[in-house]
């Protein structure tokens, strides 16, 4: 992911998205594995984010261990699922947060990873049972094909650079 100057009347950077974690909402260009698209999209980033809700995309800086499990350091795009205070759990692939199953109309049934999983499964294992303070629980909405919380670990608040504003798509 590359991070370009940001716009000064806006606040905001684009960036071109490299990865199929967040297909089919932002595309990543073939032949690149799981990407379905010709170029890649960019994205419009509100830099530093105004407010942070569950449910916004972000990029972030990747936690250190994202280099080793994932194979690749830097800038990732995520979705935020579990704030600071959150429970978080997945059962066979849907995501609960606080023993409430969360509405994810982002997530197609055939993205979804079928994994049954909470806090105590993900980085560092056996320590959390709900999000500390100034960390959060980011995924990709392409979950069988998405290297994120469930792999790294949480995000410190201090990792995330913006939130996602626009996708744009290469032909608009």
């Amino acid at each position: 992911m590359r991070l370009r100057r940001p716009d000064s009347t806006t606040n905001t950077k684009t960036i071109e998205n490299r990865s199929s974690s967040m297909e089919p909402l932002i595309h990543c260009a073939r032949p690149g594995q799981g990407c379905e698209a010709r170029q890649d999209d960019s994205v419009a980033v509100r830099v530093p984010p105004d407010r942070l809700r569950r449910g916004d995309i972000v990029i972030f800086r990747a936690p250190q261990l994202a280099a080793f499990e994932c194979g690749a350091a830097g800038f990732y795009l995520k979705r935020l699922i579990a704030l600071p205070g959150d429970r978080w759990s997945e059962r066979r692939g849907v995501v609960y947060i606080n023993g409430k199953r969360l509405a994810e109309p982002y997530v197609r049934p055939d993205r979804r990873d079928p994994r049954t999983l909470t806090l105590k499964d993900i980085p560092p294992r056996g320590t959390l049972s709900k999000v500390p303070h100034r960390m959060y629980l980011v995924l990709g909405d392409n979950r069988r094909s998405s290297c994120d919380s469930r792999v790294f670990g949480l995000v410190p608040r201090a990792n995330i650079i913006g939130r996602v504003v626009h996708v744009l798509h290469p032909s608009s």
